[in-house]
């Protein structure tokens, strides 16, 4: 039954808050293809991102034919701040980073810490293979050369994000970093002064106050210089999490630049059965429900127990916490519920169809089952690694797939930013022992120029035969 709040109060008092509405999708008994519990898993109302794209489009168009201009208007339009130059100052930086509460500064260093150990340890060796006497390939990994960071605003602060952009970035060898985040009303048109330290601190000096879809438009196509206004050159690859229309927009642009993924509204997914500890599940759920009304928070379990408890639990803490509001109306979304399933078995099925972008696993011998996972963006083991440790301190990257791309794609990672290029390195014995299958494999693909380029470089010699 889904918790509701005391209908036997008194007509005089104030309301009662509403109760979550944590609704339930019952797979027990059912015998379902991976399709088919693609579809059954809770998701957000397929609607939504339909909806957004014409008005990226519409954003993206403003943004190409008329540059800083278009700029401006979007920034009075959805931030409410007039705008003459996105950029954001030198001195502004440094005045942010001198400002910095200190224990919010030891908290981003060691955030920093962490996760450029962890990053440093990704990049891949490049390799050479001898395929045979003078036939060598070589596989380089080559940092693109410019890249756009997107660090939202809107509800809550993100300098953690400047991290988990910057970071694997650096630790590629990128050697040209632009970042872009909302102008803030309340900051004088500046994004907001915790991500301009945050920016500082990793050395970060090119940075946008440039919100949104807009933001990854500017980055995706570049804007020319006009008058007094030095331009922004275009990037390579745009990287960063952000709501729908952030999302929409990298993949609107997606093939004009590279992207990590499409990193929308957060969503979390927690795999329990009846030894987990209720309190922790719901305090990790409605953690995550905090971000956004968007979010989406998942609990799968086969123990009926267990979702009951959670659901409780979920009443009382979403009551207690700060962003009540947003929490219930999250949780209550029909983009989250608790799914029941008959077994383990059944619910690593349901976790693999629906990809989560943050999956826990809190079961007897969580690590056993976490290795049984295929899809998601980030795993999280135990009672002790709660998606708060990989949103600050853990080490691992934040930005991660969402809305079940993780079924394909990855979380930003150094190699993102990387790009792989192989070097083919024959000598003349070495192409000579492989000519005649070339010409045979090019004849037979009635390209026959393909093999003609080969035996003209043996033209004019009797020793080599095809």
């Amino acid at each position: 039954m889904t918790p509701t709040a005391d209908s036997t109060a008194s007509a005089a008092a104030p309301p009662a808050p509403a109760g979550v509405h944590f609704r339930t999708v019952d797979l027990r008994g059912r015998r379902l293809s991976l399709a088919e519990l693609r579809a059954a898993v809770p998701r957000a109302q397929p609607g939504t991102i339909a909806d957004a794209e014409q008005k990226v489009l519409d954003i993206i168009g403003a943004v190409r034919a008329r540059g800083f201009e278009a700029l401006s208007e979007l920034a009075r339009t959805f931030d409410g701040v007039e705008q003459v130059h996105p950029r954001v100052p030198a001195e502004a930086l440094t005045a942010a980073l001198a400002g910095l509460d200190p224990s919010v500064r030891a908290a981003l260093e060691e955030s920093i810490r962490r996760a450029r150990q962890f990053a440093d340890a990704q990049r891949p060796a490049d390799t050479d293979v001898e395929l045979g006497v003078g036939a060598v390939v070589s596989q380089n990994w080559v940092p693109v050369a410019r890249v756009g960071l997107y660090v939202p605003g809107g509800l809550a602060v993100y300098p953690s994000s400047v991290i988990m952009n910057v970071v694997p970035a650096l630790a590629a060898g990128v050697e040209s970093i632009a970042l872009a985040s909302p102008p803030q009303k309340g900051f004088g048109g500046m994004p907001h002064p915790t991500i301009l330290a945050a920016a500082c601190l990793l050395g970060i000096d090119e940075v946008y106050a440039i919100g949104g879809a807009q933001a990854i438009a500017a980055f995706a196509y570049g804007i020319p210089a006009t008058g007094d206004h030095t331009g922004l050159d275009p990037v390579d690859v745009v990287t960063g999490p952000g709501n729908v229309f952030v999302a929409t927009a990298k993949r609107l642009v997606k093939g004009v630049v590279g992207i990590d993924s499409e990193a929308g509204t957060t969503e979390i997914a927690i795999l329990a059965d009846g030894t987990a500890q209720p309190d922790l599940v719901a305090a990790d759920l409605i953690s995550q429900a905090e971000h956004d009304p968007k979010a989406a928070s998942v609990l799968i379990t086969d123990s009926e127990d267990l979702a009951a408890a959670v659901r409780t639990e979920l009443d009382r803490q979403a009551a207690a916490t700060k962003h009540s509001g947003r929490v219930r109306e999250a949780l209550s979304g029909p983009q989250s519920g608790t799914v029941m399933v008959d077994d383990l078995e059944q619910g690593i099925a349901a976790c693999n169809a629906y990809a989560a972008e943050h999956l826990e696993i809190m079961t007897a011998d969580a690590a056993a089952v976490a290795g049984r996972i295929r899809s998601a963006g980030a795993i999280f083991v135990g009672d002790y690694s709660p998606v708060s440790l990989g949103d600050y301190c853990a080490g691992s990257n934040h930005v991660l797939p969402t809305s079940g791309t993780a079924a394909f794609s990855s979380g930003l990672n150094v190699t993102t930013f990387l790009r792989a290029i192989q070097v083919v390195n024959y000598t003349r014995a070495a192409l000579a022992e492989v000519s005649g299958h070339i010409v045979s494999l090019s004849g037979a693909e009635d390209l026959p120029a393909h093999g003609e380029a080969v035996t003209a470089r043996f033209s004019g010699d009797p020793d080599h035969n095809m």
